[in-house]
């Protein structure tokens, strides 16, 4: 989270306060409403997408059609519009992560809470779908978890609004989802509510089993994958996938859309079903691969074969049967060849695994998607992916499971267990700090924060307090709540004094506030060129956006000792405080023909410059009455 410098108001109306994130083709901020007075997220598209006024028709009918979509799943679109060539979108400010960083932290969710989420995008979905409104763009990043667990799908209508035609050549937004293309999104095809079904099995699929169903080294190959390659199935990446939530994913990710669940509400419903312990309506999952045109697999855990791979029908008329016990031989005949012929597969596996294979590579201490592509350029079978509390940096292998080196054969399953860091960490302070720099000491500590807006006269965008307190022992991954001033109209003067004028203008702009006229005087406070006072005063409360005149110290106050001689001391006394000088008396009674009560000399002399505070020292006559000079001391204030 980073603080605005510069509050920018779009509109007029919407206040930025904080960046929130930064995507491929927008920034997103908080932001306050100033009219209804709450906080909203506003979505502001990068310059480049605003050139083409094709898009911007798109986006002006996208941007309405979504505002009118309204479901307890959905975050709202509350207004869009454009300022200054920007384009933005207005929306509910959700207080919670996206899920591709639960996932991140986490790794394979529950396979219940999995479904739970699905089934809650999934009703999102059909609202949208009901009101013509197609995602597109369905991915973890798009799907928002509240801190008390609700679930939210955003950015809906903006992947239409936006050019996809190259969009696999392209940098940006759209080449990071191509993880979640449907294949006829890959293909570039008409696309339909189906669609977003694909891209829903897809997160499914990544929440149950910890990574997506495909991986490549470009969008390109990925987008590939999902047109021509059959996915693995969740419980070959994961064996503790119940079998009935795997048929449902794999049902979801059909090639075809015609063979995937029809609407958002059907795939909604087997979720349900799911949950209550009721039997889905998908079939079982080699039935949806076989739609793909591959019709049968042997791994080392088993062999699946399909009998119509080795003997394929036919469309011709059906052919008379062999009658009574003929056919039965016939039957008995197909079956035990059948049956040799996956004995022999497997003769050959268990040979080849004793006889013949490679050694497993080394893939300790890799990141854990480098070791996935390692292994699965061997012909290998990822296993199991367990998290375990380990000194090594979060997300790498510490073991495997056989152990590298070992001699493994093509398609043999391999296990790998995870580090997922240190378990406990301490929360660091970050109180006093600005957001940027507390955004960056939590994180860096492994540590999650939200933002906690409270009335407060303290500096904007800095932290007043956090809990849990610094130095308290947490789990790493646990959030910290920062609690920063409630952003206001009304803003109070700092105390500009001691600063220079760059320093002050700085602290200003900070506040929403500007620097007006600048001038100077000398002061015996501060130094010539720092700040010596301001208007109005510190402490005043001004409106932002308001100006603070700036009153400049020349350096000490100098003034020239007028002559006071001959003066009734009481006379030379207001001339000397009204020049700013302390005024000490002293007198004599060696008048010199002077007046009594006359001024007969001055220390220092008439016309010499001196720098306040200083003391001017009078003499006056008094009457003879001893030989002795006594001195008395009256002291003024410097104005």
């Amino acid at each position: 989270m980073q603080p605005v410098e510069v509050p920018r108001v779009f509109s007029e109306r919407y206040e930025l306060t904080h960046l929130v994130a930064r995507g491929g083709m927008a920034e997103v901020y908080r932001a306050r409403d100033r009219l209804l007075d709450r906080p909203v997220a506003l979505k502001v598209l990068f310059p480049e997408l605003s050139v083409d006024r094709a898009f911007v028709e798109r986006f002006r009918r996208e941007a309405q059609a979504a505002a009118k979509l309204s479901h307890p799943n959905i975050v709202p679109v509350f207004d869009w519009g454009e300022d200054t060539g920007a384009y933005f979108i207005v929306m509910e400010y959700v207080d919670g992560r996206p899920l591709s960083a639960v996932l991140r932290e986490t790794g394979p969710l529950d396979a219940a809470r999995a479904a739970e989420i699905t089934s809650l995008v999934a009703a999102a979905l059909a609202s949208a779908h009901r009101h013509g409104v197609v995602h597109r763009d369905i991915k973890p990043g798009n799907v928002l978890i509240t801190h008390d667990g609700q679930v939210k799908v955003t950015d809906f209508g903006i992947a239409r609004a936006v050019n996809t035609e190259d969009s696999l050549t392209q940098t940006g937004a759209v080449m990071g989802t191509a993880t979640y293309f449907s294949p006829e999104q890959a293909e570039g095809l008409g696309v339909d509510a189906r669609t977003d079904i694909y891209s829903l099995g897809v997160v499914l699929f990544e929440m149950l089993t910890g990574r997506p169903p495909f991986l490549g080294d470009t969008p390109v190959s990925v987008a590939s994958k999902h047109v021509r390659d059959v996915p693995p199935t969740p419980r070959q990446l994961l064996e503790t996938v119940p079998p009935e939530l795997e048929a449902v994913v794999m049902k979801a990710m059909a090639k075809l859309p015609d063979q995937r669940y029809q609407s958002a509400e059907d795939f909604r419903g087997d979720l349900l079903r799911y949950l209550d312990g009721q039997p889905v309506m998908a079939g079982p999952p080699n039935g949806n691969l076989a739609a793909t045109g591959v019709l049968g697999s042997v791994t080392a855990t088993g062999v699946q074969a399909t009998v119509t791979q080795a003997f394929p029908r036919t469309r011709s008329s059906p052919q008379r049967q062999p009658a009574g016990g003929r056919g039965r031989r016939w039957g008995w005949f197909t079956l035990l060849t059948v049956s040799l012929a996956a004995l022999g597969v497997v003769a050959y596996l268990l040979v080849s695994t004793f006889t013949g294979g490679f050694a497993l590579p080394n893939v300790v201490g890799k990141p854990l998607v480098q070791a996935e592509r390692i292994l699965a350029n061997k012909g290998l079978v990822i296993g199991t992916t367990t998290n375990r509390v380990d000194r090594s940096a979060a997300g790498t292998v510490i073991s495997t499971d056989p152990a590298a080196g070992a001699r493994v054969s093509k398609h043999a399953v391999v296990n790998l267990v995870v580090s997922s860091g240190d378990a406990t960490v301490k929360v660091p302070s970050v109180s006093g700090l600005d957001l940027a720099s507390a955004e960056a000491v939590l994180t860096n500590s492994h540590l999650h924060y939200k933002v906690k807006f409270v009335t407060s006269s303290g500096q904007q965008n800095f932290v007043l307090s956090q809990s849990p307190a610094s130095g308290t022992v947490i789990r790493r991954g646990l959030t910290v709540t920062i609690s920063i001033p409630q952003p206001t109209n009304q803003v109070s003067v700092p105390n500009l004094t001691g600063l220079s004028p760059q320093q002050a203008a700085a602290q200003l702009t900070g506040l929403s506030l500007s620097v007006g006229s600048q001038a100077q005087a000398c002061s015996n406070t501060y130094p010539s060129g720092e700040v010596s006072g301001s208007s109005p005063p510190a402490g005043t409360g001004i409106t932002r956006g308001s100006s603070v005149n700036l009153v400049i110290s020349t350096g000490p106050c100098q003034v020239v000792v007028k002559n006071v001689v001959t003066q009734t001391q009481a006379a030379a006394t207001t001339v000397l405080q009204g020049q700013g000088v302390t005024v000490a008396t002293a007198t004599t009674n060696s008048c010199q023909g002077a007046n009594d009560g006359d001024v007969v000399s001055q220390n220092p002399p008439a016309g010499t410059q001196v720098n306040l505070p200083a003391t001017v020292t009078i003499t006056v006559c008094s009457a003879p009455t001893t030989s002795t000079t006594t001195t008395t001391t009256t002291t003024t204030t410097i104005p």
